[in-house]
């Protein structure tokens, strides 16, 4: 039971970092901008632009996640 336990804290602990991670790197991505992402995408309907930064987000995922598996 506590090996049960110990890998759902480690799964919740390293979820929530990945998470964090993820959205730090967002905000210095929208910072080097020089639009705002986000009135872009959602006002204007940018789909190009929506397509660009839902493969940021993928890639960055994808690196987190390697990085924190090992």
């Amino acid at each position: 039971m506590e090996v049960i336990l110990n890998g759902i804290t480690n799964s919740i602990v390293y979820s929530v970092i990945g998470i964090a991670i993820l959205l730090i790197t967002y905000l210095i991505i929208e910072k080097l901008t020089p639009e705002n992402s986000w009135k872009e995408i959602v006002e204007n309907k940018n789909m190009a632009l929506a397509i660009v930064f839902a493969a940021f987000i993928i890639g960055i995922a994808l690196i987190i996640s390697a990085a924190l598996h090992g």
